[in-house]
């Protein structure tokens, strides 16, 4: 009888950037503006296995046994490690108001800094921290990039916060509002 090989039960399956990109492309070029769709649904899935191996980790590494435990005043630092162990990059936390959240990096693994695209498209990793950060907050949170690398920016901005937070933003920057301005964050400029 062969012995099956141990695996921890939830221990991740590492991909390199260069997947993330072409998968990325295939899809955009295959099936144009769904591609979004498609990989915020597949991190979405893949939520759940990380917020377990977040909370082995946490438990590991900082004697925390439940996520929900952890001293706000640490989070930023923490998931920064985390995420960076993990190969995704950097992760900078930091309230913007009492609604919203931004999460930012400057070397985040989903970003392209070859071509230049039009709209942000860490698609993934939308869905990836939607279903996590509804995870270590016991809540539905939405996920939405409004700066990214791929399109020239100096960093990845995800901003995380109640659906219908994200949804009105959202209203407010197709109708030609930049996020910043949108979230009083920058005051419109005077002509």
């Amino acid at each position: 009888m062969t012995a099956q090989p141990h695996h921890p039960p939830h221990a991740g399956v590492r991909l390199g950037r260069k997947v993330l990109h072409q998968l990325r492309a295939a899809l955009e070029r295959d099936t144009g503006l769904q591609a979004a769709s498609y990989l915020q649904e597949a991190g979405f899935a893949g939520g759940e296995e990380l917020f377990a191996e977040f909370s082995e980790w946490l438990l590991a590494t900082r004697g925390v046994e439940r996520p929900a435990e952890l001293d706000a005043r640490y989070l930023s630092e923490v998931l920064s490690q985390f995420f960076s162990e993990l190969g995704w990059g950097t992760l900078a936390v930091q309230p913007l108001g009492s609604a919203l959240v931004a999460l930012d990096s400057a070397e985040w693994a989903e970003a392209s800094d070859e071509g230049r695209g039009e709209f942000p498209s860490c698609h993934l990793t939308c869905g990836l921290l939607a279903d996590f950060f509804g995870r270590l907050s016991d809540g539905l949170v939405a996920v939405m990039e409004v700066e990214c690398r791929t399109r020239g920016d100096a960093r990845c901005r995800f901003l995380a916060g109640a659906p219908e937070t994200l949804s009105a933003l959202y209203d407010r920057m197709a109708q030609g509002t930049g996020y910043a301005e949108a979230l009083g964050l920058n005051p419109p400029s005077s002509a």
